[in-house]
Formats: structure tokens, sequence, C-alpha cells
């Protein structure tokens, strides 16, 4: 939700402090500051704004240090201004931190400080815990002991970084709920939100867990547990991701570069070892019940997986969004939970993955980042290798989701019998020849799509429908387009418009359809008659189609053609195309792409 950065080093950390918290921004962009070590001082420095636009107003970069921390933010607690920025600094000015999260007894902890005469600057839950940590540290003159004290006071989840002009070469650092990572460095140590706060300087990391402290030196780094202090030995990861990943490449956009990733990352999911795929496909053959889970655009994959495990595997996994999953799902020990995740740091998600293993029952889940909390909760999990999604919107990591869960049900249908062999076949042949037809789609449909969204930038009233799984590319693409356009835009299955939304229809709202091949007759009928139906209301109708369609020509007021592909691929050409739609509308309205308003990356807080 919010980016975390801290550096400790043996020379001057600020530039590289600054470049990781500018690495993070993606992860909340309403404030931001640095809290440096300077002359046995705390100094802080926090503005409302982008990175560079506070760096501009405050001069970030002038200040040095061996130590510090900083802090990029997507407001929960307390309006967007100067005041609620972090870092906090205690009364005394000993302390500052930098957090994310939610503290639920921050309001009893602020009453009880208040009483103590501590003077409170700022309306966050954050300041409560910079406050304890002074008043503890007056009880156990010890800066360690103060910290720990604290966070044995708070109720909720977080991601702290702490500095103490009493420990002037220490960060100390605690996780409980929201994620953190240890970077390892030669003459420097990182802690931040994710790993791309350190990428450029460092791929060896060491994950912290929940329940977890750490306190980083230039050269040494203790982890302990908050419950008994005990020491926790762990080995550290390497981050398959590099720097150059992690930046724009050349295109005006992260989420341009990362649509246009796609080929390579349909070939990594295809890469991913069939090991992994296959005992996943065991242990849903073996449950009674399979739920998919996910929640935003990880939702809608799970929508998708439905429909390709109906399909392929003849078994109903039922698709429920994380939010609703504990007041919905029905588990016991012979039933599954499969978790989807990018960030694999996700609250609503992780929740219902405690639910799932409180009530016994399995759990699996397809993550992006590896060392996250759901990777280390789950009995077994997929890691989908998409590289780092640094645009707030998910593509390119969504694609992968999909043709994971795909092969996955390929696998299930396989050894069930459901699928022959020569059906097999078929489809592991359209699936791998899959990446240079999205390549080449993307080479030669960008300027048609590019001027369909400019020709219809005026309309901002949208329906996005289709039928069967079409139904789910629909609703994923409409999150896309009122991510980044801002615009009012519904997906819904195309047979549920005559039941209520048909109402709508007028000249003002665009109806856009995402057809099947025409050779997957039934569903290709159905989507027509809708479209009929939009069509004799005076509705102007835009198309995602394939070649040879000539009825979907003849109702269509404008179209993509795409080219011919086998129907178990042609979802996601779609999907391709329709995320490819929503960049230029955005660029035509002139919206923040990779940072919309209100919106971040990786929602960790309830």
């Amino acid at each position: 939700m919010c980016g975390i950065s801290a550096v400790t080093g043996r020379s001057d950390i600020v530039q590289v402090l600054y470049e990781s918290i500018k690495n993070l921004e993606y992860r909340g962009y309403d404030s931001c500051g640095l809290g440096v070590m300077h002359d046995q001082k705390l100094v802080v420095r926090k503005n409302i704004g982008e990175v560079e636009e506070v760096n501009r107003r405050e001069r970030l970069t002038a200040l040095a240090g061996r130590v510090g921390i900083a802090h990029t933010r997507w407001a929960t607690h307390g309006k967007v201004d100067r005041l609620n920025a972090h870092p906090h600094l205690s009364q005394d000015g000993r302390f500052s931190i930098v957090h994310n999260g939610i503290i639920n007894n921050y309001q009893a902890l602020r009453a009880e400080l208040a009483a103590k005469g501590v003077e409170f600057l700022s309306e966050t839950d954050t300041e409560t815990a910079v406050q304890l940590m002074a008043i503890a540290y007056v009880e156990f003159n010890d800066v360690e002991q103060a910290f720990l004290a604290a966070l044995d006071r708070l109720d909720g989840n977080f991601a702290i970084a702490m500095l103490s002009s009493l420990a002037p070469d220490t960060v100390f650092c605690a996780r409980e709920g929201s994620p953190l990572v240890i970077g390892l460095a030669d003459g420097k140590n990182f802690v931040a939100s994710d790993v791309n706060a350190f990428l450029p300087y460092t791929r060896e990391a060491l994950t912290l867990e929940d329940g977890e402290y750490a306190v980083l030196k230039p050269g040494e780094v203790r982890i302990h547990k908050m419950k008994d202090r005990s020491p926790v030995k762990r080995r550290p990861i390497r981050v398959e991701w590099d720097a150059q990943t992690s930046r724009k490449g050349g295109y005006a956009h992260y989420m341009l570069k990362e649509i246009f990733e796609q080929p390579q990352t349909l070939r990594n999911a295809l890469q991913t070892p069939q090991e992994g795929i296959a005992a996943l496909a065991d242990s849903i053959r073996a449950a009674k019940t399979t739920y998919l889970m996910g929640v935003g655009t990880t939702y809608y994959v799970a929508v998708a997986g439905q429909y390709l495990f109906s399909q392929l595997a003849g078994r109903y996994l039922p698709a429920v969004s994380s939010d609703e999953f504990v007041d919905l799902a029905v588990l016991g020990e012979n039933d599954l939970l499969i978790s989807i995740s990018q960030s694999g740091e996700t609250f609503d998600t992780r929740q219902g993955v405690k639910f799932a293993k409180e009530s016994g029952a399995r759990t699996a889940s397809i993550v992006n980042v590896m060392g996250s909390s759901l990777t280390t909760m789950v009995d077994q999990v997929i890691m989908q290798g998409s590289g780092p999604e640094i645009c707030v919107v998910s593509t390119k990591a969504a694609l992968a989701q999909i043709v994971i869960l795909l092969r996955i049900a390929l696998e299930v249908g396989a050894a069930s019998g459901h699928l022959a062999p020569q059906t097999l076949a078929a489809h592991q042949a359209a699936l791998e020849g899959l990446p240079p037809i999205v390549q080449k789609a993307l080479n030669e449909l960008s300027g048609f799509v590019r001027n369909l969204a400019d020709k219809n930038s005026h309309y901002d009233q949208w329906l996005f429908m289709g039928r069967g799984i079409y139904h789910a590319i629909a609703m994923e693409a409409a999150l896309k387009m009122k991510e980044v356009t801002y615009l009012y835009v519904e997906g819904i299955p195309a047979g549920f418009l005559k039941h209520g939304t048909l109402a709508m229809v007028d000249e003002r709202l665009v109806s856009m359809f995402f057809l099947p091949p025409p050779v997957q007759k039934t569903l290709h009928q159905q989507t027509l008659a809708s479209m009929a139906e939009v069509k004799a209301r005076g509705g102007p109708l835009v198309g995602i189609m394939f070649q040879g369609d000539e009825a979907a020509k003849e109702l269509l007021d404008q179209w993509i053609e795409l080219p011919h592909v086998e129907p178990i691929v042609a979802p996601l050409l779609e999907l391709v195309v329709a995320q490819l739609f929503a960049y230029f509308s955005a660029l035509k309205l002139g919206r923040s792409i990779d940072k919309p308003r209100n919106l971040a990356k990786s929602v960790t807080v309830a």
C-alpha cells in the first residue's frame, strides 16, 4: 500500500535512499519524505506530492547521512497533507519511523499519551507508535528494548522502520501483516516494502516474516522473534529480477512496457516447471471442493479459471472474491483453496488463506513475488515468473496467471480422462504458438487500437460484455479501463444485458463486445444476439473480433480484427488488445497512467 525504504551504510546513502523510494512510488504517491541521521541529529523533510516534486520543494537529496528511512504514502489515517506525511518524529526528536499498515488501537494509545503530555502534530495512527518508543526509552534506557516495548502495545498490522539518534548507525524494523524484505549489499544494508527498492544495488535478500523484527547495521543483520526475542537464522534468497527489468526501457509508461513484455511473459508462464503444475492438479483431483480466490484483477483471473476447469477438466471450481471469502466459503479438511495474487501480500487474500487453514483445508497459491507472505503461508506455491510489474494496474501478471490456470486445467483434464490425448496435444500446441502471435498483434495492431481509442474518447460511459469465458475477459478489461481512464465502465455477462442493464442503452453509452471465433458457433451466435439487442436500441457498438467474422461486422459500428487463433487461446489475445485499448484511451484523456488517482499497487490493509 505504502512504500518503505531504509538504508544503513559506511558512506553517504541519501542518493541511494532517494532512488529507492522513487522505485517504490507505485505503492503510493500522495506524499513522501526522508529521515536521515546527520551530525548525531535526526533530520526529516517531507511534503505532499510525488517524489520528484517533493525533492524540488524540500531538497531531499541535499541531505547527507549514513543511515536513513524514507516513505511514499497512500493515505489511510488522516488527510493528505505535510503533517500526515512520513517519516514521523517523536516529541523529543530522538526517534523517527515510517509505517505501512493500520494500528487498530491507536486512538486509545493516543489518548493515553496525550494524558502524559505528548502533543501530536498529525492525524495518523503512525505517530502514536513513535511517541510510544520515546516514552519507553525513558523506562528502559535501551533503544532496542524501547522499540520492542512499543511494538508490544500495537494491535493491528504493520511494517515499521525506525531510526534513533541514540543508535546512529542502526535501522530497526519489524513486520506484522505487512511486507518487509531486507537487501544485503557490500558496505550497506537495506529494508524495503519490496525488492524493487534495492535491485540496482543488490539481488541478495532476506525475507522478514510476520512476528519478526530485525536490527541492521552496515555490516550486520540480526533477525529475532518479537514474541520471545529469540534469534532467527535464515538463508538469503537471490532475486531473479534485475534492475533493468524494472525500468521503462524507452517506453512512455510502465503500463505500455509491461503490455509489450507479454510475449515473454507467456513464454515464462509456459516454462513454469511441470512438476508444480502436476502436483497442484493432483491436489485438485483429490479435493472434494476446490475454490479459486482473488480480488480485483485476480478475482477476474479466478473467474476465467472457473470456465477453464469446467470446459477442460469437467470440474466446477467456484471463484470467490477474497474480500467475501470468509463469509461465503464452506471448507473442511477435504477441500482446497487456490489463492491468486501478484504481490503475495494482499490483505484480503491473506485473510482468506488464514481462514482456509483454520478450517483444515489445504492451501495453494499462484504468486509473482518470491518470499512474499503467501509463499510462506500455503502448502503449495507456483511462482509465475512474470518479473516486476511497476504500473499500478496489472497486465502481464494477470495474463500469466490465466495461462498457469489453463495449464493446470489441462493437466486435470488429461489425468481424469476428460480430455482425449489428441485434444490435449492440440491445446498445448496452441499455447506454445501463442507468444509470437501476441508479439505480431502488438506490433501490427497498436496503431488501429490507438485510432479506435482516440475516436471514442468523447464517450464517458461504457459497457464491456462477453459470453462464457469472454464474460471474465470483459470484466477484467472493464477494470483496466476504469482504473486508468476514470470513466464509468461496467463489465457484465452479455446474457445479463436483457435482464435490466438494457435500460441504460442509448446513443451516449458505448457497448464493447468481446466475440469468440465464429467456429465456436453456439457461443458466437449468443453473443451476436446480445449485440443485436443493443443495435435495436440505437447504442453504439464496438467489438474485438477475429478474422472472417462477417456476421459481427454487419452489426458493429467499429471493430478491431484479430488474426485467427485456436479457441483455447483466443480470450488471451483479446485481453491483451483490451489492455492496449485502455492504455491509449487514458493517454488520449491525459490521465496519470502508471499511478492512477486513489489507487496503490499492493493493498495490504483491510
